[in-house]
């Protein structure tokens, strides 16, 4: 069997831990803590460490998702998660510009630690508020080539879409 290893990283509370809930068929191992900084009490925890689902594509094939925690104070997490990586995603929350800048840094920092494809999913794409994926790609100073999508972390559909263009990316790379 085939194990892929995706990272699933963003800016705090872009909804990387609801992303993986949303899809993985097992119970996702989370590592949350209560939040107590008053600056980031805008949900009750976070992630400290990690998260971690389970997807099995078909018998040959098994996904393995790993979130990482979005404060700085616990990035030295984020170059243990990505060993082994074959791609990942920059879960972008569309409805809050302020995190925008942050999105970019993580986005920056990935791609230092490996050459494998990656996706940006602008999250919450339901909201009326949300930027739509082209404006982030503008904001984000994306290349065209870069695959800006839609996506809803707490609808599987919209996770799933996003998985597989992700595995269809990772795909192409081991096979060229």
């Amino acid at each position: 069997m085939q194990a892929v290893k995706m990272v699933v990283t963003g800016p705090f509370s872009a909804g990387k831990t609801a992303f993986i809930g949303s899809i993985s068929e097992i119970d996702v191992v989370k590592t949350e803590r209560r939040i107590t900084a008053p600056s980031e009490q805008i949900k009750e925890t976070t992630t400290v460490a990690m998260d971690f689902g389970r997807i099995t594509v078909d018998e040959e094939l098994v996904l393995y998702l790993f979130g990482t925690p979005g404060q700085r104070r616990f990035d030295f997490m984020w170059e243990i998660l990505s060993e082994g990586m074959l791609g990942f995603i920059v879960l972008v929350d569309s409805t809050r510009p302020e995190t925008f800048r942050e999105a970019r840094r993580i986005l920056e920092t990935f791609q230092s630690y490996a050459s494998t494809p990656f996706i940006v999913a602008a999250n919450k794409q339901d909201s009326e508020d949300a930027w739509p994926p082209e404006d982030l790609r503008i904001i984000l100073k994306l290349d065209e080539s870069v695959k800006v999508l839609p996506c809803v972390s707490i609808d599987r559909e919209s996770v799933k879409n996003v998985l597989l263009e992700l595995l269809y990316s990772i795909l192409d790379q081991l096979e060229s």
